[in-house]
């Protein structure tokens, strides 16, 4: 069981980075707490700068930094990165070309009983549509490890999505991922759960239970959203003719949308969309909302069973 949340594995990692790269910056908007910022500012404070409330004004600084040779670290509340700062992102990031990494943190509903204003349920549909913009949900603290000490050595303009709360493990210390390829984590025949972020683990859970009933699912992280695996989803299609996608995201725009267009074009294939329904989500604590709307491991597995008999 995970103890550390992905915020805090990623700024472990940016800290161990920023120690052997006086290049390295981290710019954040008045949310070093939030971040879990604290150890890499009292110990790195020349790589440090902090903007107050100005979202908008950290994208542009970090973007700066970033046009002058710096390797930039851009990191907030998700929920207000990808509304808020919208337009620098799209322009001063994507658009120019800037290196920089967006870590927006307490993703989805983490922030759940603050409600719809702190929820961040949107950012994968619009950030996947900007150019020059890679996209990446990874689902637990070796994953987001890996992950920052990818980001800390590339070239790349990315945007990083992590929840708030410690997730249980799925991988380990020394697990290696591929950019743009998913991680079959189960192989199956009878459907497909494909997931990203947090869900990951529901999704294994639910997988899980329904081999009790001699079901066989795959299961595949797609934590790289964009660059976007379409090969193993599109072999996955054809192999068990039934998906179910699960994602802390609205049903419109995400994960579940990018697998629809896939197969539509390529390989129409039975699925189903699991996500928030396209309404101002519930407010409560983050687990209490995921089995509200069914993306729990419970509800996870009642869809998966509900699908295949729709088959």
């Amino acid at each position: 069981m995970g103890t550390i949340p992905c915020r805090k594995a990623i700024t472990d990692t940016l800290l161990e980075a920023g120690r052997n790269n006086p290049d390295l910056f981290v710019v954040t908007s008045d949310a070093r707490g939030s971040v879990t910022l604290n150890a890499f500012a009292e110990e790195l404070p020349r790589q440090f700068v902090e903007v107050g409330i100005a979202e908008q004004n950290a994208v542009g600084i970090g973007t700066g930094l970033a046009l002058c040779g710096k390797n930039v670290f851009v990191c907030g509340p998700a929920c207000f990165y990808s509304a808020r700062s919208l337009e620098q992102i799209k322009v001063d990031v994507a658009y120019s070309g800037a290196p920089v990494k967006i870590i927006g943190v307490s993703g989805g509903v983490s922030y759940g009983a603050l409600g719809s204003t702190h929820h961040s349920l949107h950012d994968v549909a619009v950030m996947r549509t900007l150019p020059g913009l890679n996209v990446y949900l990874p689902s637990d603290r070796f994953q987001s490890a890996w992950l920052t000490r990818h980001l800390a050595a590339s070239e790349e303009s990315a945007y990083v999505r992590v929840g708030r709360n410690a997730v249980p493990d799925i991988y380990n210390s020394n697990e290696q991922f591929e950019i743009g390829k998913a991680r079959v984590l189960k192989s199956g025949n009878d459907l497909a759960i494909i997931s990203c972020g947090e869900t990951v683990y529901h999704a294994l859970k639910a997988a899980g239970e329904l081999e009790k009933q001699g079901l066989k699912a795959s299961v595949l992280d797609m934590f790289s959203i964009k660059p976007f695996d379409s090969e193993t989803v599109l072999e996955t299609a054809k192999r068990t003719g039934c998906l179910l996608t699960v994602e802390e995201h609205s049903i419109l725009g995400g994960l579940g949308a990018a697998v629809a267009e896939l197969c539509s074009t390529h390989h129409p294939t039975r699925m189903k969309i699991l996500g928030i329904p396209d309404e101002n989500a519930v407010h409560g604590k983050p687990l209490e909302v995921f089995a509200h709307y069914g993306i729990d491991a419970k509800g996870i597995y009642h869809t998966a069973l509900e699908l295949l008999e729709s088959k």
